[in-house]
Protein backbone atom coordinates (compact mmCIF):
# COMPACT_ATOMS: atom_id res chain seq x y z
CA UNK A 1 0.00 0.00 0.00
CA UNK A 2 2.84 2.38 0.85
CA UNK A 3 4.58 1.60 -2.45
CA UNK A 4 1.40 2.37 -4.38
CA UNK A 5 0.99 5.67 -2.55
CA UNK A 6 4.61 6.61 -3.31
CA UNK A 7 4.20 5.58 -6.95
CA UNK A 8 1.22 7.87 -7.55
CA UNK A 9 2.84 10.74 -5.67
CA UNK A 10 6.00 10.46 -7.77
CA UNK A 11 4.00 10.17 -10.99
CA UNK A 12 1.97 13.24 -10.05
CA UNK A 13 5.17 15.18 -9.33
CA UNK A 14 6.62 14.31 -12.76
CA UNK A 15 3.40 15.27 -14.52
CA UNK A 16 3.39 18.56 -12.62
CA UNK A 17 6.98 19.43 -13.56
CA UNK A 18 6.54 18.95 -17.30
CA UNK A 19 2.82 19.52 -17.87
CA UNK A 20 1.06 20.73 -14.73
CA UNK A 21 3.25 23.78 -14.18
CA UNK A 22 2.99 24.98 -17.81
CA UNK A 23 -0.80 24.60 -17.67
CA UNK A 24 -0.93 26.40 -14.32
CA UNK A 25 1.16 29.33 -15.55
CA UNK A 26 -0.98 29.66 -18.70
CA UNK A 27 -4.13 29.75 -16.56
CA UNK A 28 -2.60 32.29 -14.18
CA UNK A 29 -1.55 34.48 -17.12
CA UNK A 30 -5.22 34.72 -18.12
CA UNK A 31 -6.53 35.38 -14.63
CA UNK A 32 -3.74 37.57 -13.25
CA UNK A 33 -1.97 39.63 -15.87
CA UNK A 34 0.69 42.28 -15.22
CA UNK A 35 1.24 44.28 -18.37
CA UNK A 36 4.60 45.83 -19.22
CA UNK A 37 4.44 49.49 -20.25
CA UNK A 38 6.60 49.42 -23.37
CA UNK A 39 7.39 52.59 -25.31
CA UNK A 40 9.88 54.43 -27.48
CA UNK A 41 13.06 54.25 -25.46
CA UNK A 42 16.65 54.60 -26.69
CA UNK A 43 18.99 54.61 -23.68
CA UNK A 44 22.76 54.42 -23.98
CA UNK A 45 23.81 50.77 -24.15
CA UNK A 46 26.95 48.71 -23.84
CA UNK A 47 27.06 45.32 -25.57
CA UNK A 48 29.37 42.95 -23.69
CA UNK A 49 30.83 39.95 -25.52
CA UNK A 50 33.02 37.52 -23.59
CA UNK A 51 35.20 35.49 -25.95
CA UNK A 52 37.77 32.73 -25.77
CA UNK A 53 39.41 31.59 -29.03
CA UNK A 54 36.52 32.77 -31.21
CA UNK A 55 38.41 33.68 -34.38
CA UNK A 56 35.94 31.69 -36.46
CA UNK A 57 32.89 33.78 -35.54
CA UNK A 58 33.89 36.98 -33.71
CA UNK A 59 34.16 39.15 -36.86
CA UNK A 60 30.68 38.18 -38.04
CA UNK A 61 29.28 38.80 -34.55
CA UNK A 62 30.77 42.31 -34.29
CA UNK A 63 29.59 43.19 -37.80
CA UNK A 64 26.13 41.95 -36.85
CA UNK A 65 26.00 44.26 -33.82
CA UNK A 66 27.26 47.26 -35.82
CA UNK A 67 24.54 46.64 -38.39
CA UNK A 68 21.67 46.74 -35.88
CA UNK A 69 18.95 49.37 -36.18
CA UNK A 70 20.03 51.39 -33.16
CA UNK A 71 21.68 54.85 -32.92
CA UNK A 72 25.44 54.27 -33.12
CA UNK A 73 26.15 57.32 -30.97
CA UNK A 74 24.25 55.63 -28.12
CA UNK A 75 26.00 52.27 -28.42
CA UNK A 76 29.36 50.80 -27.50
CA UNK A 77 30.66 47.25 -27.89
CA UNK A 78 33.19 45.76 -25.50
CA UNK A 79 34.78 42.40 -26.32
CA UNK A 80 36.48 40.76 -23.35
CA UNK A 81 39.05 38.24 -24.51
CA UNK A 82 39.55 35.58 -21.85
CA UNK A 83 43.27 35.13 -22.58
CA UNK A 84 42.54 33.94 -26.13
CA UNK A 85 45.44 32.21 -27.88
CA UNK A 86 44.16 32.46 -31.46
CA UNK A 87 43.44 35.52 -33.66
CA UNK A 88 40.44 36.72 -31.63
CA UNK A 89 42.21 39.80 -30.22
CA UNK A 90 43.72 40.71 -33.58
CA UNK A 91 40.33 40.60 -35.30
CA UNK A 92 38.66 42.74 -32.63
CA UNK A 93 41.41 45.36 -32.88
CA UNK A 94 40.57 45.80 -36.56
CA UNK A 95 37.33 47.49 -35.40
CA UNK A 96 39.09 49.84 -32.96
CA UNK A 97 38.57 53.57 -33.39
CA UNK A 98 34.80 53.41 -33.46
CA UNK A 99 32.46 52.15 -30.78
CA UNK A 100 34.25 48.80 -30.47
CA UNK A 101 37.04 48.15 -27.99
CA UNK A 102 38.93 45.20 -26.60
CA UNK A 103 39.67 44.24 -23.01
CA UNK A 104 42.01 41.32 -22.42
CA UNK A 105 41.60 39.23 -19.28
CA UNK A 106 44.86 37.63 -18.23
CA UNK A 107 45.19 34.96 -16.92
CA UNK A 108 42.12 33.13 -18.11
CA UNK A 109 39.35 33.22 -15.50
CA UNK A 110 36.10 32.45 -17.29
CA UNK A 111 33.12 34.35 -18.68
CA UNK A 112 31.66 35.56 -15.39
CA UNK A 113 34.89 37.18 -14.22
CA UNK A 114 35.27 38.74 -17.67
CA UNK A 115 31.83 40.33 -17.45
CA UNK A 116 32.48 41.59 -13.91
CA UNK A 117 35.60 43.36 -15.16
CA UNK A 118 34.02 44.83 -18.30
CA UNK A 119 31.02 46.29 -16.48
CA UNK A 120 33.39 48.53 -14.52
CA UNK A 121 34.35 50.22 -17.80
CA UNK A 122 30.93 50.17 -19.49
CA UNK A 123 29.40 53.57 -20.23
CA UNK A 124 25.87 52.47 -21.12
CA UNK A 125 22.85 52.76 -18.85
CA UNK A 126 21.75 49.37 -20.19
CA UNK A 127 24.12 46.40 -20.39
CA UNK A 128 23.44 43.89 -23.17
CA UNK A 129 25.04 40.45 -22.98
CA UNK A 130 25.88 38.63 -26.21
CA UNK A 131 27.71 35.38 -26.85
CA UNK A 132 30.59 35.44 -29.31
CA UNK A 133 28.51 33.57 -31.89
CA UNK A 134 25.17 35.32 -31.29
CA UNK A 135 23.57 36.91 -34.35
CA UNK A 136 20.72 39.34 -33.66
CA UNK A 137 17.94 40.27 -36.03
CA UNK A 138 18.02 43.91 -37.20
CA UNK A 139 15.51 45.29 -34.69
CA UNK A 140 16.37 42.96 -31.81
CA UNK A 141 18.10 45.64 -29.73
CA UNK A 142 15.23 48.14 -30.07
CA UNK A 143 12.70 45.49 -29.07
CA UNK A 144 14.85 44.43 -26.14
CA UNK A 145 15.32 47.88 -24.59
CA UNK A 146 11.77 49.16 -25.15
CA UNK A 147 10.74 47.13 -22.10
CA UNK A 148 12.92 49.34 -19.88
CA UNK A 149 10.41 52.14 -20.50
CA UNK A 150 8.57 50.41 -17.65
CA UNK A 151 10.34 51.43 -14.41
CA UNK A 152 9.45 48.07 -12.82
CA UNK A 153 11.49 46.13 -15.39
CA UNK A 154 15.12 45.54 -14.48
CA UNK A 155 16.13 42.70 -16.80
CA UNK A 156 14.97 41.59 -20.25
CA UNK A 157 15.74 38.43 -22.20
CA UNK A 158 15.10 37.84 -25.87
CA UNK A 159 14.02 34.85 -27.93
CA UNK A 160 16.57 32.19 -28.75
CA UNK A 161 15.95 30.47 -32.10
CA UNK A 162 18.22 27.54 -32.83
CA UNK A 163 19.17 26.70 -36.42
CA UNK A 164 19.90 23.08 -37.22
CA UNK A 165 21.14 23.10 -40.85
CA UNK A 166 22.68 19.63 -40.58
CA UNK A 167 19.40 18.08 -39.44
CA UNK A 168 21.11 16.32 -36.53
CA UNK A 169 18.73 14.56 -34.16
CA UNK A 170 20.34 16.24 -31.14
CA UNK A 171 19.78 19.61 -32.81
CA UNK A 172 16.10 18.84 -33.35
CA UNK A 173 15.74 17.91 -29.70
CA UNK A 174 17.46 21.09 -28.59
CA UNK A 175 15.23 23.22 -30.84
CA UNK A 176 12.09 21.59 -29.43
CA UNK A 177 13.31 22.14 -25.88
CA UNK A 178 13.95 25.82 -26.63
CA UNK A 179 10.42 26.28 -28.02
CA UNK A 180 9.07 24.77 -24.80
CA UNK A 181 11.18 27.16 -22.70
CA UNK A 182 10.14 30.20 -24.74
CA UNK A 183 6.49 29.22 -24.28
CA UNK A 184 6.97 29.17 -20.50
CA UNK A 185 8.81 32.49 -20.49
CA UNK A 186 6.11 34.21 -22.47
CA UNK A 187 3.46 33.28 -19.92
CA UNK A 188 5.69 33.79 -16.87
CA UNK A 189 6.24 37.38 -18.02
CA UNK A 190 2.50 37.96 -18.07
CA UNK A 191 2.20 37.12 -14.37
CA UNK A 192 5.40 38.79 -13.19
CA UNK A 193 8.89 37.54 -14.00
CA UNK A 194 10.58 34.75 -15.90
CA UNK A 195 12.87 32.33 -14.08
CA UNK A 196 15.34 31.32 -16.79
CA UNK A 197 16.91 33.48 -19.51
CA UNK A 198 19.21 33.15 -22.55
CA UNK A 199 22.72 34.49 -22.02
CA UNK A 200 23.10 35.35 -25.70
CA UNK A 201 20.51 38.14 -25.77
CA UNK A 202 19.93 39.65 -22.32
CA UNK A 203 19.88 43.18 -20.99
CA UNK A 204 19.99 44.67 -17.49
CA UNK A 205 19.95 48.16 -16.01
CA UNK A 206 23.56 48.91 -15.13
CA UNK A 207 22.55 50.26 -11.72
CA UNK A 208 21.19 46.80 -10.85
CA UNK A 209 24.28 44.84 -11.87
CA UNK A 210 26.04 43.14 -8.97
CA UNK A 211 29.44 41.43 -9.36
CA UNK A 212 29.20 37.65 -9.35
CA UNK A 213 31.46 34.86 -8.17
CA UNK A 214 33.56 33.35 -11.01
CA UNK A 215 31.68 30.03 -10.78
CA UNK A 216 28.25 31.69 -11.03
CA UNK A 217 26.32 31.31 -14.27
CA UNK A 218 25.51 34.92 -15.27
CA UNK A 219 22.27 34.28 -17.12
CA UNK A 220 20.82 32.59 -14.05
CA UNK A 221 22.29 34.45 -11.07
CA UNK A 222 22.03 38.00 -12.40
CA UNK A 223 18.28 37.95 -13.17
CA UNK A 224 17.65 36.38 -9.76
CA UNK A 225 19.53 39.25 -8.13
CA UNK A 226 17.38 41.68 -10.07
CA UNK A 227 14.34 39.95 -8.58
CA UNK A 228 15.90 40.28 -5.12
CA UNK A 229 16.13 44.04 -5.68
CA UNK A 230 12.41 44.26 -6.39
CA UNK A 231 12.43 44.53 -10.20
CA UNK A 232 10.84 42.35 -12.88
CA UNK A 233 12.57 40.06 -15.37
CA UNK A 234 10.76 40.07 -18.72
CA UNK A 235 10.80 37.99 -21.91
CA UNK A 236 10.66 39.85 -25.24
CA UNK A 237 9.78 37.50 -28.15
CA UNK A 238 10.42 40.20 -30.77
CA UNK A 239 14.11 40.42 -29.80
CA UNK A 240 15.35 37.44 -31.76
CA UNK A 241 18.75 35.76 -31.55
CA UNK A 242 19.76 33.00 -33.93
CA UNK A 243 22.42 30.44 -33.08
CA UNK A 244 23.33 27.05 -34.46
CA UNK A 245 22.71 24.05 -32.27
CA UNK A 246 25.60 21.93 -31.12
CA UNK A 247 26.33 19.23 -33.67
CA UNK A 248 27.09 16.23 -31.46
CA UNK A 249 25.35 14.65 -28.50
CA UNK A 250 28.68 14.58 -26.62
CA UNK A 251 29.03 18.36 -26.84
CA UNK A 252 25.36 18.86 -25.92
CA UNK A 253 25.72 16.54 -22.93
CA UNK A 254 28.86 18.31 -21.68
CA UNK A 255 27.16 21.69 -22.07
CA UNK A 256 24.07 20.48 -20.16
CA UNK A 257 26.23 19.10 -17.35
CA UNK A 258 28.09 22.42 -17.07
CA UNK A 259 24.91 24.51 -17.09
CA UNK A 260 23.17 22.22 -14.61
CA UNK A 261 26.15 22.19 -12.24
CA UNK A 262 26.54 25.96 -12.22
CA UNK A 263 22.78 26.36 -11.83
CA UNK A 264 22.71 24.06 -8.80
CA UNK A 265 25.36 26.21 -7.13
CA UNK A 266 23.34 29.30 -8.04
CA UNK A 267 20.21 27.79 -6.51
CA UNK A 268 22.12 27.13 -3.31
CA UNK A 269 23.44 30.69 -3.22
CA UNK A 270 20.03 32.22 -4.04
CA UNK A 271 18.01 30.02 -1.69
CA UNK A 272 16.51 33.13 -0.06
CA UNK A 273 14.21 33.45 -3.08
CA UNK A 274 12.24 30.49 -1.74
CA UNK A 275 10.71 32.82 0.87
CA UNK A 276 7.15 32.82 -0.45
CA UNK A 277 6.10 35.47 2.08
CA UNK A 278 8.57 37.91 0.52
CA UNK A 279 8.64 36.89 -3.15
CA UNK A 280 5.16 35.40 -3.50
CA UNK A 281 4.37 33.74 -6.82
CA UNK A 282 7.96 33.96 -8.01
CA UNK A 283 9.05 31.55 -5.27
CA UNK A 284 6.63 28.95 -6.63
CA UNK A 285 7.92 29.59 -10.17
CA UNK A 286 11.49 29.19 -8.95
CA UNK A 287 10.67 25.85 -7.34
CA UNK A 288 8.59 24.55 -10.25
CA UNK A 289 10.61 25.75 -13.24
CA UNK A 290 14.13 25.29 -11.91
CA UNK A 291 14.55 23.30 -8.70
CA UNK A 292 12.10 20.51 -9.53
CA UNK A 293 13.33 20.45 -13.14
CA UNK A 294 16.96 19.92 -12.11
CA UNK A 295 15.96 17.23 -9.61
CA UNK A 296 13.43 15.49 -11.87
CA UNK A 297 15.93 12.72 -12.68
CA UNK A 298 15.38 11.39 -9.15
CA UNK A 299 11.63 11.24 -9.67
CA UNK A 300 12.00 9.63 -13.11
CA UNK A 301 14.34 6.90 -11.86
CA UNK A 302 12.24 6.37 -8.74
CA UNK A 303 9.07 5.96 -10.79
CA UNK A 304 10.58 3.19 -12.90
CA UNK A 305 11.87 1.28 -9.86
CA UNK A 306 8.55 1.63 -7.99
CA UNK A 307 6.65 0.54 -11.10
CA UNK A 308 8.85 -2.56 -11.39
CA UNK A 309 8.08 -3.47 -7.77
CA UNK A 310 4.34 -3.05 -8.38
CA UNK A 311 3.99 -5.17 -11.52
CA UNK A 312 1.97 -7.83 -9.70
CA UNK A 313 -0.54 -5.29 -8.39
CA UNK A 314 -2.67 -5.21 -11.54
CA UNK A 315 -2.92 -4.47 -15.24
CA UNK A 316 -2.70 -0.68 -14.76
CA UNK A 317 0.82 -0.92 -13.34
CA UNK A 318 1.83 -3.32 -16.11
CA UNK A 319 0.57 -0.92 -18.80
CA UNK A 320 2.37 2.06 -17.27
CA UNK A 321 5.56 0.02 -16.96
CA UNK A 322 5.24 -1.01 -20.59
CA UNK A 323 4.80 2.61 -21.68
CA UNK A 324 7.85 3.69 -19.69
CA UNK A 325 9.92 0.89 -21.20
CA UNK A 326 8.80 1.82 -24.72
CA UNK A 327 9.79 5.42 -24.03
CA UNK A 328 13.31 4.44 -22.96
CA UNK A 329 13.58 2.05 -25.89
CA UNK A 330 12.70 4.97 -28.19
CA UNK A 331 15.39 7.00 -26.45
CA UNK A 332 17.93 4.27 -27.12
CA UNK A 333 16.89 4.10 -30.77
CA UNK A 334 17.33 7.86 -30.92
CA UNK A 335 20.82 7.43 -29.52
CA UNK A 336 21.63 4.81 -32.15
CA UNK A 337 20.20 7.03 -34.87
CA UNK A 338 22.30 9.95 -33.65
CA UNK A 339 25.46 7.82 -33.63
CA UNK A 340 24.68 6.68 -37.19
CA UNK A 341 24.10 10.27 -38.36
CA UNK A 342 20.50 9.59 -39.40
CA UNK A 343 17.24 11.31 -38.43
CA UNK A 344 14.47 9.63 -36.46
CA UNK A 345 11.65 12.07 -35.77
CA UNK A 346 9.79 9.67 -33.46
CA UNK A 347 12.78 9.16 -31.19
CA UNK A 348 14.36 12.62 -31.01
CA UNK A 349 12.29 13.92 -28.08
CA UNK A 350 12.66 10.79 -25.88
CA UNK A 351 16.39 10.81 -26.62
CA UNK A 352 16.85 14.47 -25.73
CA UNK A 353 14.66 14.12 -22.63
CA UNK A 354 16.83 11.29 -21.32
CA UNK A 355 20.04 13.12 -22.26
CA UNK A 356 19.24 16.29 -20.31
CA UNK A 357 18.11 14.30 -17.27
CA UNK A 358 21.25 12.17 -17.31
CA UNK A 359 23.25 15.40 -17.54
CA UNK A 360 21.34 16.78 -14.55
CA UNK A 361 22.10 13.61 -12.57
CA UNK A 362 25.78 13.85 -13.50
CA UNK A 363 25.83 17.51 -12.44
CA UNK A 364 24.12 16.69 -9.15
CA UNK A 365 26.83 14.14 -8.30
CA UNK A 366 29.48 16.78 -9.03
CA UNK A 367 27.56 19.29 -6.92
CA UNK A 368 27.41 16.90 -3.95
CA UNK A 369 31.17 16.36 -4.29
CA UNK A 370 31.71 20.13 -4.17
CA UNK A 371 32.95 20.43 -7.76
CA UNK A 372 32.72 23.86 -9.40
CA UNK A 373 33.36 24.86 -13.02
CA UNK A 374 34.60 28.33 -13.96
CA UNK A 375 36.04 27.96 -17.46
CA UNK A 376 35.20 25.79 -20.46
CA UNK A 377 35.79 25.54 -24.21
CA UNK A 378 33.04 27.32 -26.22
CA UNK A 379 30.52 25.01 -27.93
CA UNK A 380 32.24 21.88 -26.65
CA UNK A 381 31.07 22.08 -23.03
Amino acid sequence: MLLEYLFWCVLAAIVYVYLGYPLAIVLLSKLYRREIKVGGFEPSITILIAAYNEEVCIRKTIENKLDLNYPKERMEIIVISDASTDRTDEIVREFSGGCVRLIRQEPRNGKTAALNRAVQEAAGDILVFSDANSLYEKDALSHLVKNFHDPEVGYVTGKMVYANPDGAIIGDGCSSYMRYENFLRQHETKVGSVVGVDGGIDAVRKMLFQPMQPDHIPDFVLPLRVIEQGFRVAYEPMAVLREQTLKTSIDEYKMRVRVSLRSLWAIRDMISLLNIFKYGLFSLEFISHKILRYLAFMLIAGLYVLNLLLLRQGILYQVIFGLQTLFYLASYLGYRSDRAGTTNSLCKLPYYFVLINLAAAHAFVKFVKGTKQVIWAPRTG
